[in-house]
C-alpha cells in the first residue's frame, strides 16, 4: 500500500500539481516560496497521526477504523491524493481530524450516511463518496468499501472488500486505463 501511495504523491509533485490557492501547514510547505504567489506548493510528509488521535477519532465518531485505514492515515500527510477515480479527503499535518470530520459529519445530512453505517473518506468520481460499511465488521474491522451516489441517496453499490484491496485494485485500474 505504501508503495502505491508513494508512486502518485510522487506523480503529483513531479508533475508539480501540488499547488492549492490556500495556507498550507507549516512543516508541508515548499521552501523558498514568493511569499506573493496566490498558489502554494505543497509536499508530501512522514505523517505524525497518533494513536491517541485514532482513539479519539474513533470515540468521536462511534466505530472503529479498519486497522489498513488506520495505517494509511499514519503513513503520509498530504492535500491532494488520487488513484483512479478515488479522491481521498485532505489529510494535512496537525489538522487532518478537522478534513475527516468535515466530509463525515458536516457533508452530507448525518442520516442519508452515518447513521445507516456507512463512513465517507473519499470522493469518487465528482458524484459520489466511498464510504466504510460498518454494519458487515470483519477481523480488524476491515469493513467492506460501497459507494454511494448522492443523487440516488438511498442505495449503497458493494464496491470493495476493504481499504487495502481498494487501493490495489484502484492502482490496476489507473494502470489499465492509463495503457
Amino acid at each position: 500500500m505504501e508503495q502505491i501511495i508513494d508512486e502518485y504523491l510522487k506523480e503529483l509533485t513531479d508533475l508539480q500539481l501540488n499547488k492549492l490557492p490556500t495556507k498550507i501547514v507549516t512543516e508541508m510547505a515548499a521552501p523558498h516560496q514568493d511569499e506573493n504567489e496566490e498558489w502554494r506548493i505543497w509536499n508530501p510528509v512522514k505523517s505524525q497521526v497518533t494513536d491517541i488521535e485514532i482513539e479519539e477519532f474513533e470515540s468521536r465518531l462511534g466505530h472503529k477504523l479498519p486497522k489498513s485505514y488506520i495505517k494509511f492515515l499514519k503513513y503520509k500527510h498530504f492535500y491532494e491524493l488520487q488513484i483512479s477515480e478515488c479522491s481521498f479527503c485532505e489529510h494535512p499535518l496537525g489538522i487532518w481530524r478537522a478534513s475527516l470530520s468535515e466530509m463525515i459529519f458536516n457533508g452530507y445530512p448525518r442520516e442519508l450516511l452515518l447513521d445507516k453505517g456507512k463512513i465517507p473518506f473519499a470522493n469518487w468520481s465528482d458524484w459520489g463518496l466511498l464510504c466504510f460499511d460498518t454494519n458487515n465488521k470483519h477481523t480488524n474491522n476491515e469493513y467492506p468499501i460501497v459507494l454511494w451516489d448522492h443523487e440516488m441517496f438511498d442505495e449503497f453499490e458493494p464496491k470493495y472488500i476493504n481499504f487495502e484491496a481498494m487501493i490495489n485494485e484502484l492502482n490496476s485500474d489507473a494502470k489499465e486505463n492509463a495503457s
